[in-house]
């Protein structure tokens, strides 16, 4: 079964949050790293700060944009990982 994740990434470059959901976690993240993000370029270098494992892409997205419905970060960093 595949599986689905939402994240949450950090850069202390530019003290700043990504959440987002991906099939493939460790490519997501490199192309976060290598400028191949659009929101992401040249704030970096990211760090996985927390994740949150789902079986289907919907629920990982939606679970996406309930953490960025909450507008703060650290909350949201805090949600998930609960």
């Amino acid at each position: 079964m595949k599986k689905y994740f939402t994240y949450i990434i950090y850069s202390d470059n530019s003290d700043m949050y990504y959440i987002g959901s991906t099939s493939n976690l460790d490519d997501r993240l490199a192309r976060h790293n290598s400028n191949r993000s659009k929101f992401t370029k040249n704030k970096g270098p990211w760090k996985l700060v927390a994740v949150k494992e789902f079986s289907s892409r919907s629920d990982a997205y939606n679970y996406e944009m309930k953490l960025k419905s909450f507008k703060n970060s650290a909350f949201a960093l805090q949600y998930i990982r609960n």
